[in-house]
C-alpha cells in the first residue's frame, strides 16, 4: 500500500518540475525580448542614452524624440510583429506537414509573396499599400500550392527532404523572376531593391496599421488549429478517431500561415530561417504539444528578429547590414543541422523496424 502514493508522486514530479521549467522558459523569453526592445531603441547610426530614449517616449519635443519616435519605435514594433508572425507560422507549417524542416521562407512562401509584389509594382504601377499586402498574400498562396503539389509528386514524396526541395526550386525560380522583372524597370525595382533581401530600415507606422488586421487573423486562426495539430500529428486515420477533420485542418492551418507570412512579407520582406529555429527553440521548453508551442514561438521569433537587427545595425556602423543577411548567417548552420537529425532519426526508425519484423 506505501508503495502506490510513491509511484503516484514519482509521476507528478516531472510534470510540476516540466511546467516549471516552461514557466520559468517563458519568463526569461519575455525579460530578454524586453532588453531586446530596450536595445532596439537605444542602438543605432547614433546612439541614444536610455534618459534620452525615456524622455523622448514621454515628451515629442525633448532631445532625440524625432529619431526615437518616427525611426526607431516603429522599426521596433515591425520587428516584434513579424518575428512573431512567422516564429507562429512556422510553427503551423511544421505541424501541417509533420516536416522538422519546414519554414515559410524555405518552402518559397516569402519569395511567393515577394514576387507578387514586385511583379504588381513594376508591371501594374501598384504602389498603394494595402494593394501590396493584397498581392503579397496571393502571391504567398500560389507558392504554398505549387510547392505541395511538387512535392507530393515523385519519388521523395511525403518526406521533409522532398518539400524543402520543392521549396528551393520555388524559391530559385521566383527568384529569377524577381531579377528580371528589375532589369524590365530598374526605377520602379530600385525602390523595393532593400526591401526584397528583407529589411526593417525605413519602416513607418503606416505599414504596421495596413498588414496588422491580417497578422491578427492569421493568429486567431493558428491557435484555434493548435489543439488539433496535436492529434493530425498522429496521421490522418488517427486524427479522425480522435475527432479531428484533417481537410478543415490543413484548410485553416494553411490559410493562417498564408495570412501571417504574406503580411509579414508586405511589411518588411522576404526574411527567411526565422519560422525555422523559433518553432524548434519554442519547443526545447515545451515539447511538442502545439498549445504551448505557439506562445512560446511567438516570443522566439519576436525575439530573435530583434535581435537579428541589432546585430546587423552594430556590425557594420555607421552602416547596416539588411536583417534578412543576418537571419540566414543563423538559420542556414540550423537547417543543415536539421536534415542530418532527420536522415538519422529514420534510418534508426528503420533499422528498429527491421529488428522488430
Amino acid at each position: 500500500m506505501p508503495a502506490k502514493p510513491k509511484r503516484a508522486l514519482s509521476r507528478t514530479q516531472p510534470r510540476a518540475g516540466g511546467c516549471v521549467r516552461q514557466v520559468a522558459g517563458l519568463a526569461a523569453g519575455l525579460v530578454l525580448l524586453a532588453l531586446a526592445v530596450a536595445g532596439g531603441l537605444v542602438v543605432g547610426a547614433q546612439p541614444v542614452p536610455p534618459a534620452d530614449v525615456l524622455a523622448a517616449l514621454l515628451d515629442p519635443d525633448a532631445p532625440h524624440a524625432s529619431i526615437v519616435r518616427e525611426v526607431r519605435v516603429p522599426r521596433t514594433l515591425l520587428a516584434i510583429a513579424a518575428g512573431a508572425a512567422l516564429g507562429l507560422a512556422g510553427a503551423v507549417m511544421q505541424g501541417l506537414t509533420r516536416n522538422p524542416l519546414a519554414d515559410p521562407g524555405i518552402l518559397g512562401v516569402n519569395t511567393g509573396a515577394a514576387c507578387a509584389v514586385v511583379a504588381a509594382t513594376v508591371l501594374l504601377g501598384t504602389r498603394s499599400l494595402h494593394a501590396v499586402v493584397w498581392w503579397a498574400l496571393l502571391g504567398a498562396a500560389l507558392a504554398v500550392v505549387v510547392v505541395y503539389l511538387l512535392g507530393g509528386r515523385g519519388a521523395g514524396r511525403g518526406t521533409p527532404e522532398g518539400l524543402v526541395l520543392a521549396g528551393v526550386a520555388v524559391t530559385a525560380v521566383l527568384g529569377a523572376v524577381v531579377s528580371g522583372l528589375g532589369v524590365l524597370d530598374a526605377d520602379a525595382y530600385g525602390t523595393l531593391r532593400v526591401w526584397s533581401v528583407g529589411t526593417l530600415a525605413g519602416r513607418e507606422l503606416p505599414v504596421l496599421w495596413a498588414v496588422l488586421p491580417f497578422l491578427l487573423v492569421g493568429a486567431v486562426l493558428a491557435l484555434a488549429v493548435a489543439p488539433a495539430l496535436d492529434a493530425f500529428a498522429l496521421g490522418d486515420e488517427a486524427g479522425r478517431a480522435l475527432g479531428v477533420a484533417p481537410g478543415r485542418v490543413r484548410l485553416l492551418g494553411t490559410l493562417a500561415t498564408v495570412l501571417l507570412s504574406g503580411a509579414a512579407t508586405a511589411a518588411v520582406g522576404p526574411v527567411g530561417f526565422v519560422g525555422l529555429v523559433a518553432p524548434h527553440g519554442a519547443r526545447l521548453l515545451t515539447g511538442p504539444d502545439h498549445r504551448r508551442l505557439m506562445p512560446y514561438a511567438v516570443v522566439v521569433g519576436a525575439g530573435l528578429l530583434l535581435v537579428a537587427d541589432l546585430v546587423g545595425r552594430v556590425v557594420a556602423r555607421p552602416a547596416e547590414i539588411q536583417v534578412g543577411i543576418v537571419t540566414a548567417f543563423v538559420g542556414a548552420p540550423v537547417l543543415i543541422w536539421l536534415i542530418g537529425r532527420t536522415r538519422r532519426d529514420r534510418r534508426s526508425a528503420s533499422r528498429e523496424a527491421v529488428a522488430t519484423a
